[in-house]
């Protein structure tokens, strides 16, 4: 077998174990919002932010936090967060923020029991080795730290993209029409 055949396979593991009823909810939870901010840290906002770039081209209001045209959050929003490991020192801090701003928090993480979990108001399990058990017996990825988490990150947000799509009857020709035409 190639690495690239593990790497896919591992991800088809991942999405094996996903419950598909807890994204419906999510992505019903974003159709809902008012405004959708988004958070992830490093190689996971990477991520996140593509996600974000897809709800814009269907026409929702969103934002990816630390931009600087990133609104305040308030009540009928939506903070979306990543956080594999389950807790960063930032994830925990704007995630604070949002809750006392109104906002509704929701969380993706594959440790539902780090702290950031407690904070939110929904938690979509992505069950994917990350930085918190890449280690020792733990490991269970040939993809270095938390590659399979942000990888799967990628593959979960494009389903939730065609999730979104059909729910809001979006078309292909609307998201085109709001891509940028300044390349």
């Amino acid at each position: 077998m190639t690495l690239y055949q593990t790497a896919l396979d591992e991800l088809g593991g991942v999405f094996a174990r996903l419950d598909d009823a807890a994204v419906d909810r999510l992505v019903e939870r974003l159709a809902q919002a008012r405004r959708i901010v988004v958070f992830g840290g490093g190689r996971e906002k990477l991520q996140i932010m593509g996600f974000a770039m897809r709800l814009f081209h269907m026409g929702l209001d969103a934002a990816v936090e630390g931009d600087m045209t990133t609104p305040a959050v308030g009540k009928g929003d939506v903070f979306l967060v990543t956080c594999g490991p389950g807790w960063i020192s930032t994830a925990e801090a704007l995630m604070r923020v949002a809750r006392d701003a109104g906002a509704e928090v929701q969380f993706i993480t594959a440790q539902p029991a780090g702290r950031c979990a407690a904070l939110a108001d929904g938690v979509l399990l992505l069950p994917a080795q990350t930085m918190a058990d890449d280690q020792g017996t733990a490991k269970t990825s040939v993809l270095p730290m938390g590659s399979l988490f942000e990888g799967a990150l990628f593959v979960l947000f494009e389903v939730m993209v065609l999730k979104l799509k059909a729910r809001l009857s979006i078309t292909a020709d609307a998201m085109r029409a709001n891509h940028t035409n300044l390349e």
